[in-house]
């Protein structure tokens, strides 16, 4: 802690190393408490360490990280441990942010998104309650700039152009004249066709006062073509022909062209435009310019100058002793750690009231899937609306986890049970739905640790994938304990949902509504943005609806979730690229585990897990086996088959490197 306090308010690329194992570390700590699995942790603390000259080697399980950090000169260890797990998609999103300012500030490029302008007004705008609507206004304020930037270079293109073909018409007939490329047809930038213009219109005044000075002194005088620096308006071969009219003198049209083009570009200084001034260092620059006409950057030059270490580990170090690019500010360790602390400090963006009807929306809606008629429903809106707002209650108070499932799974059952028999009062065939009760259960399935367990053990991380899943079939066994109880007492006998006989139409319709609603519920469950919600619900329908009319059609169920999974990894593969490629808005490149879990979450068989409890419970050991082995299957195909979809479109899942 001194050595941390100590470089409290250095740059964090000159601090020590107890103060970058700080930073390194609480990143993939924030990101362990926000349920995403190993995988995902090690790729983040890495992200951040890369620039800092730091090589991190770290064990990342349920609720711990074993860290060790070394610069290559110090080396440090750090044990770091929660309390309990959770899931928020929000701080996932985040610290992905966060990675892309960090990295981008201590000169590298940002990994997860394009435009590292929104991840730098995220970060100064994190006491927003609404982080996704600063991210949408930074993002319209970038199209907004673009555009005016491009209409700019549109017009000053064209009065480039008209100058050019003014200039033109004062050609010498009888000189030849290098064949000319259309401005508008090229794809420069607008400021390295206005520097090159300007340096041409420079050179060639020099170029007349010399041929001037040699024809007073009698001389023949010729242009060496290497004196013209390569700009791409005249061609190389014709380097005798100049832009001069018959008394050799530069037409006042071109010039006025050059000058043009040089205040569109904004490239004057303090002696005037190009064209007007004489023969400076900057067109001497230009002369020795490769043909691109561009000069080397700073960052470039600097690339070059810079040796990377020698040694069997030298490719941990390649960036070690690389300044920080020229302009870059600096992060110091309080200003990280500053923004770390608005990030774990964040409240969750939705009420217990809200999130509560959200999960009433999701449940209801997951009934309708499993089958389930309008009483049915009804009864998990209520039951599970209550059960959940009870649960966030709880977990403010920082009760024990299965503690808690159990007691909102029981009182979910029994406020299900009891709305039925209200409404059997003046409805007596509503008595008959005593398979309703659980889907008002369902609301505590465990599917984020479900899913990144099964992820974490395709990248061959046992322990922490082995934990996750122990994770899951306890929070499991404490919901269907619970439930089995309450039936018990009440004496109910849930024997399935009776048939609607719907159109077929009509009901891939309502699955595909309420596969929608179902995957929004979950999202808000998860503190997902909005925007966040609807992109996941979107991909949901989709995936859902298809494997339950491809499970109509006589596919087995394992292999329908087994292609559910597989197509919505795929979906969220494809929108994240195209946000990369520019093809959507740079706000809603959202990470991939946010998109796929909630929307194979609501395929997660809950009513085989609980007819296989309640089998057991009735002493049926062959049932129970029978519905256990069942649910099993189709729980391990969605992981899988989130998993090829990994290995299909990412190269580091693709390949064990």
């Amino acid at each position: 802690m001194e050595d941390i306090e100590r470089d409290w308010d250095k740059p964090i690329a000159e601090a020590g190393i107890a103060a970058k194992a700080s930073v390194i570390v609480r990143v993939g700590l924030l990101d362990l408490s926000a349920g995403t699995g190993s995988f995902r942790v090690r790729e983040m603390m890495h992200r951040i360490a890369y620039p800092l000259g730091v090589h991190v080697r770290a064990d990342v399980n349920l609720t711990d990280i074993e860290a060790a950090c070394t610069d290559g000169k110090d080396r440090i260890t750090e044990v770091i441990d929660l309390p309990t797990t959770g899931v928020n998609t929000e701080r996932i999103w985040l610290l992905e942010h966060f990675a892309d300012w960090f990295s981008v500030n201590l000169g590298e490029d940002s990994m997860y998104h394009t435009r590292a302008e929104v991840s730098a007004g995220l970060m100064q705008h994190l006491d927003s309650k609404d982080a996704s609507q600063v991210s949408a206004e930074l993002a319209k304020q970038l199209r907004e700039e673009k555009k005016e930037k491009e209409q700019a270079a549109r017009s000053g293109q064209d009065a480039v152009l008209d100058a050019l073909e003014a200039a033109s018409e004062h050609l010498d007939p009888g000189e030849p004249v290098a064949p000319q490329l259309d401005v508008r047809e090229t794809d420069w930038s607008q400021s390295a066709m206005t520097q090159s213009l300007a340096a041409r219109a420079a050179v060639d005044k020099e170029e007349q006062a010399e041929k001037a000075a040699a024809e007073n002194a009698g001389e023949d005088y010729r242009i060496s073509g290497d004196a013209r620096p390569v700009i791409g308006i005249a061609d190389a071969d014709n380097a005798d022909s100049h832009a001069t009219n018959g008394d050799g003198v530069v037409p006042e049209t071109l010039a006025a062209a050059s000058a043009a083009s040089a205040a569109t570009s904004g490239e004057n200084d303090s002696a005037g435009t190009a064209a007007d001034r004489p023969v400076t260092d900057h067109v001497r620059k230009y002369r020795n310019a490769p043909e691109s006409g561009f000069l080397p950057s700073s960052s470039d030059a600097h690339k070059h100058a810079h040796k990377p270490p020698k040694g069997e580990y030298a490719a941990h170090f390649d960036h070690v002793g690389k300044e920080r690019v020229s302009g870059r500010p600096g992060i110091t360790v309080r200003q990280a750690h500053q923004r770390l602390d608005m990030i774990e400090r964040r409240k969750p963006l939705y009420s217990p009231a809200f999130a509560g009807l959200a999960s009433a929306i999701a449940c209801a809606s997951f009934v309708f899937l499993l089958g389930g008629g309008p009483y049915d429903m009804v009864g998990a809106f209520v039951g599970a609306g209550l059960g959940h707002w009870l649960r966030r209650l709880l977990f403010k108070r920082h009760l024990n986890q299965f503690f808690v499932t159990f007691v909102c799974v029981a009182v979910a059952a029994l406020a299900c049970t009891g709305t039925l028999r209200l409404i059997g009062i003046f409805a007596p065939v509503a008595l008959q739905h005593d398979t309703a009760y659980i889907g008002a259960m369902l609301f505590v399935i465990p599917g984020f640790p479900l899913i990144t367990g099964g992820l974490d053990m395709a990248k061959i991380d046992f322990p922490s994938g082995v934990q996750r899943v122990t994770y899951v079939f306890c929070i499991i066994l404490m919901a269907t304990l619970a439930g089995w109880m309450v039936a018990t007492i009440v004496h109910l006998n849930p024997t399935g949902f009776e048939p609607l006989g719907l159109n077929p139409l009509v009901n891939m319709l309502l699955r595909a509504v309420f596969a929608f609603l179902g995957v929004w519920g979950f999202s808000v469950m998860f503190n997902s943005p909005q925007r966040m919600c609807l992109t996941a619900a979107v991909i949901g329908m989709i995936t859902d609806t298809l494997r339950l009319e491809i499970v109509d059609m006589g596919v087995p169920a394992e292999a329908g979730a087994f292609i559910g999974a597989f197509l919505a990894g795929i979906l969220a593969t494809v929108w994240r690229s195209s946000v990369r490629k520019g093809w959507l808005p740079p706000h809603l490149g959202y990470p991939r585990i946010c998109l796929t879990v909630p929307s194979i979450v609501i395929m997660v068989p809950g009513m085989y897990m609980y007819r296989a409890m309640w089998y057991l419970g009735s002493f049926e050991t062959l049932h129970a086996l029978d519905w256990a082995f069942r649910a099993f299957m189709v729980i391990i195909c969605l992981p899988i088959g989130l998993a090829m979809a990994r290995v299909i479109t990412d190269k580091s899942w693709r390949y064990d490197i």
